[in-house]
């Protein structure tokens, strides 16, 4: 439809009078309708001023206005026609119906007929300030009162009736086509803007849901992983202990099933979070420094040899949630990855230790080291640099990502004296930059 935008649905403003939602509505359902055929609403605008130009020519309507009304009335049927008949391709061709309008211009203001359809040269006038730039609609305005400068060389008279008559009214289209043009290019780029924010919230939430699913991922292999270790490790111990130590066995059995009961506690947790259909499952808080003694209490049981030091003390919350479970996580896997070795080497032992500074938490995790051919590490003899380990499985990649969200930093190596060390820094909160 002429001077609406097309192909963008606009918003309906709030607090609008019954009339004015009513006539927006219409309207709305008018340029869906032009979107949807325009061809037809092309057909219906011509021949409306077609019907009306006739009308004038055959109620002799132009004879009032004529400067010479013994002008050929056929010559004045076909300007007429002339002027009404190119607006069927006033959208698609605006530059090309003006020119064909011009010399019939003139032809009209020279003989003196002087027909008002001529006037419809502004509706394709308007579709230039509409769609085309202000130099062609500069151009246009040139081409639509040349006629009228030259047809005032033989009429005066038609300097004032025509040329100011055309100069008004195409600056009135130009005004009003440029008026339309800067609200529908406002519109589209509210209409683009928006369509942006939903493609950039779309995105951040399949960002986010992907970080949830790795973070779930991360969790899942530290509770299994390090679970399934300590029912290994007692499961191999109470085959062992069966046939000479009757009750070291039964202490196996109970520590297994203790250890499956809280795996399976702790996997609950953590999938009931992801069902919506269930809003009271339970969110028990998760792991946190006070819940190492209990972890290598475990670990102990399966097996391994565990000692605890703890040096310094932490500041008043100094240690957020978050860090307190990174922390209790990066034990966690190493740890289990030491329980691995300790099933088939029973001589092996580790140890804990954490370190409180005035800006960090060092926490290191040793164990007194196999042989190479066993372990498959680096000898004691030419250690590799820790920075150059490589990242093997899920679980120096899960530490060094739970120690990036934090500003911390995760060395994993093997020491200069033999076995194995995981060594985790992290700032802490309140730290002083």
């Amino acid at each position: 439809m002429d001077g609406e935008v097309d192909g963008r649905d606009q918003d309906r403003f709030t607090g609008t009078t019954p009339l004015t939602r009513y006539i927006q509505g219409r309207l709305h359902r008018l340029r869906a309708f032009d979107r949807r055929r325009p061809a037809v609403w092309d057909v219906l605008v011509t021949a409306f001023w077609v019907l009306v130009a006739v009308i004038d020519f055959t109620s002799g309507g132009w004879r009032t206005v004529a400067r010479d009304v013994e002008a050929p009335e056929p010559l004045v049927l076909l300007m007429t026609l002339c002027f009404s008949v190119p607006l069927l391709w006033r959208r698609r061709h605006p530059v090309a119906v003006l020119v064909l309008m011009a010399p019939v211009s003139l032809v009209n203001i020279w003989t003196g007929a002087v027909v008002q359809a001529a006037f419809l040269q502004l509706i394709p006038a308007f579709q230039i300030a509409l769609r085309l730039p202000l130099r062609t609609l500069a151009g246009a305005g040139l081409l639509m009162c040349a006629p009228a400068v030259a047809g005032a060389a033989r009429i005066p008279e038609v300097w004032n009736q025509q040329l100011v008559s055309y100069l008004w009214g195409f600056a009135f289209v130009a005004l009003l086509g440029i008026a339309v043009r800067t609200r529908k290019d406002y519109t589209e780029a509210l209409v683009e803007r928006a369509h942006r924010l939903e493609h950039e919230r779309d995105q951040q939430a399949r960002l986010a849901a992907a970080a949830e699913r790795t973070r779930i991922a991360r969790e899942m292999h530290d509770i299994i992983g390090h679970n399934l270790s300590v029912i290994t490790g007692l499961a191999d111990g109470g085959a062992y202990a069966a046939a000479k130590s009757p009750e070291r066995a039964a202490q196996a059995l109970e520590a297994i099933g203790t250890t499956s009961r809280q795996a399976l506690a702790e996997l609950r947790r953590l999938l009931g979070i992801l069902r919506e259909d269930h809003p009271e499952v339970d969110r028990a808080p998760q792991p946190t420094l006070n819940d190492l003694e209990p972890l290598i209490a475990a670990v102990r049981a399966a097996g391994l040899p565990v000692h605890l030091d703890i040096h310094g003390t932490p500041r008043a919350q100094s240690l957020t949630p978050g860090r307190e479970l990174t922390v209790y996580r990066v034990v966690q896997e190493a740890l289990t990855n030491t329980l691995k070795h300790a099933a088939a080497h029973p001589g092996l032992s580790a140890a804990v230790t954490l370190a409180y500074s005035r800006t960090d938490l060092e926490t290191r995790i040793t164990d007194t080291g196999l042989p190479a051919a066993v372990t498959g590490r680096p000898t004691p003899a030419a250690p590799a640099p820790p920075s150059r380990i490589p990242h093997q499985g899920q679980g120096i990649a899960g530490m060094r990502e739970r120690a990036a969200l934090y500003e911390g930093t995760i060395d994993a190596g093997p020491l200069p004296d033999g076995g194995w060390q995981v060594r985790l820094r992290l700032p802490l909160e309140d730290a002083s930059p």
